[in-house]
Parts: structure tokens; sequence; C-alpha cells
């Protein structure tokens, strides 16, 4: 029998509230109330807001895309051949900074911090979730277990790193830029500015930024914001798998798909102190995106490129 979409939603609420208890170290699980440096009122404030925003994505989720599209009953689709993995990186991103805020928030409410990384962790794979159980009841795709590996391997990037040193060494970043290529495939890679930041992963880069400072063993050497970071893409797609030929009757150009790797410097935020709160959570909330800079690249079509300013 053919779920609706607002059974769904239960089902996915009760995971929001059951999967808190479930997971995590015993000592975690003992107390079903918060420790007593929490807020109480705060944490529910929050968690309420949580599951509003959450609910309302969803509901717009579905009105906006896959209402379009015909349901089918839950199934599986494995599409890790797709968007040479980009999709795969992006999912691990989007769960990092999901999960990254949940921490943050729980943080707020005065919560401690080895149980606001469990908890907080848990934002961007159930946020996610919601997606895939989507996609799982679409009959165009299906519930991929490779995109709930990248939004777990996302959130447990943010999660180990509070445990272990209670700080983000390594941060995971995005940057865009206009490929050029969405005019091709406006269904597939956007037909606006919004929809292609979401959609063309020609334009996306998705990276690892490592703080140097933390790497030289302190501040006294470089200072404690300069990261250098990691980056991959790919380019020339205009299809999953592969390029049509043809679209909408028009003669599509043939183009050689191939994956780029990236390294530059880059600015993590959080460590820049202003003295103004606002400023500061400003920057806090800003340190997804990877600031612009020079840039090599290394692709197997041109070899070693320098950008002298890639975004």
């Amino acid at each position: 029998m053919m779920l609706t979409f607002t059974s769904v939603c239960k089902k996915l609420v009760v995971i929001l509230i059951i999967i808190p208890l479930l997971t995590g170290r015993a000592h975690a699980l003992k107390d079903s109330i918060p420790d007593s440096t929490t807020d109480t009122g705060r944490l529910w404030c929050t968690l309420t807001a949580s599951v509003l925003g959450w609910a309302g994505i969803s509901f717009w989720l579905n009105e906006a895309w896959y209402k379009n599209y015909p349901r089918s009953s839950f199934h599986f689709y494995n599409d890790w051949g797709e968007w040479l993995q980009t999709d795969k990186t992006g999912h691990a991103v989007s769960s990092y900074s999901l999960s990254l805020a949940g921490i943050h928030l729980m943080k707020r409410t005065g919560m401690e911090n080895r149980r606001a990384a469990w908890i907080g962790g848990l934002y961007g794979p159930v946020f996610l979730s919601s997606i895939e159980i989507l996609d799982g009841f679409s009959e165009e795709w299906g519930f991929s277990l490779f995109d709930m590996a990248a939004n777990i391997a996302g959130s447990a990037l943010a999660v180990s790193q509070e445990l272990l040193s209670g700080r983000q060494i390594a941060r995971m970043k995005y940057s865009y830029h206009d490929s050029g290529l969405a005019k091709y495939r406006p269904d597939a890679l956007g037909k606006n500015l919004p929809e292609k930041i979401l959609k063309d992963y020609n334009g996306q880069t998705h990276w690892l930024s490592v703080n140097l400072s933390c790497l030289t063993g302190g501040e006294g050497v470089l200072p404690g914001w300069l990261n250098i970071s990691f980056g991959y893409s790919a380019n020339n797609m205009l299809g999953g798998y592969t390029n049509p030929p043809v679209f909408e009757g028009q003669q599509l150009p043939e183009l050689e798909r191939y994956r780029q790797f990236f390294l530059a410097p880059d600015i993590d935020l959080s460590a820049i102190e202003t003295g103004s709160e606002i400023i500061n959570a400003v920057l806090r909330s800003l340190n997804f995106l990877k600031i612009p800079s020079p840039a090599i690249e290394y692709n197997r079509v041109d070899g070693f490129r320098l950008h002298l300013l890639y975004f």
C-alpha cells in the first residue's frame, strides 16, 4: 500500500523524537531529561522550532518537486555512479553543516558539550533523511543507501571533532560559480540562480578546510584563522551517468566529463573575534562557504592549472 506524504511526515517526526534515545553511549541515554546546566525552556523552544522548520521544508519539497512525479511503493536505488559522486560529497557537506548548526543550537541551551554533540549531530542525517524517504516513494528515484552513508559521514565528522577536541579542526565547505552549462539542461541543472546553486554540480566545489595553526602546534607560527582547503568537483556533466545527445529536439555539445581536484588557502571565519556578538554570529553562519581565493587545480584533461581567484 502506498504511503501518503502525511503518513511519511508522521513517521519522520517519530524518528526525530526516538533517534536521540537510541544513539550514542549508554551514559547519554541513562537520563532522558537534559543535564542540570540546560535551559529547559530554551531547549524545547529550539526543538519545536527545528521540527516545525523540518516539517515546513519537507512539505515545500513535496509540493515543489515530488508531487509532479509519479509515486510508487518504497524502494531502493543505487545511484553511486551519478554525477561523478559530486552529489555524494554534496550530501556530506550539507549534513556536516546541519549537524554543526544543531550542535551550536544545543550548546546555546546550556547543554553540556558532549551531550550537545550527540543530540545536535543528529540534525544532519535526520533532516536529510526526509529527502531520502521522499525519493524512496518516488517512481523516478529511490532510497539511496549511498546518500545516507554520505549524510552520516558528514555528521560523524562534526560530532567526532566535538567529542575529541571540542573544536572543528577540519571543516566541510561549499563554493559555487556559474558553469555556463545549465542553459543546455535547465531541467536538470537549474533554470535560475537559486536552482543552479542547488542542482548544477558542474559549478559546485566541495571542500575539506583544515586549520593550519592546529597542524603547526599553535597560533604563534600562523594566524588562527588561516586554513588550507582540499576541493573536489567535476565538469562537463549534462546528465547523471552520461551526457544525452539531444534535449527537447536541440542537439547538445559533445563534452568530455572529468573530475577536478583543488588546493587553496581559506579563512576560518569562526576564529575571527570582532568583539561583537552579532558580527561573530554572522561570521559563524557564513563559515560553510569557502572564501574565494587563488587555487591550484588538477584534472586529467588539462593537467595542472592556476586560478588567480576561484569561487
